[in-house]
């Protein structure tokens, strides 16, 4: 679990053209991140 203060894990995203960004590409800018999820369980 992160606490305030610490490093952010790097990961990669999908953009919205499908292309793959690393969080570490990202370093020093600033970065909206939206999480979502579809009801229903994603079974």
């Amino acid at each position: 679990m992160l606490k305030e203060g610490d490093k952010a894990p790097n990961f990669t995203a999908v953009d919205h053209n499908g292309a793959g960004v690393r969080l570490s590409e990202l370093k020093g800018k600033k970065v909206w991140l939206w999480f979502f999820s579809s009801p229903g369980g994603g079974n």
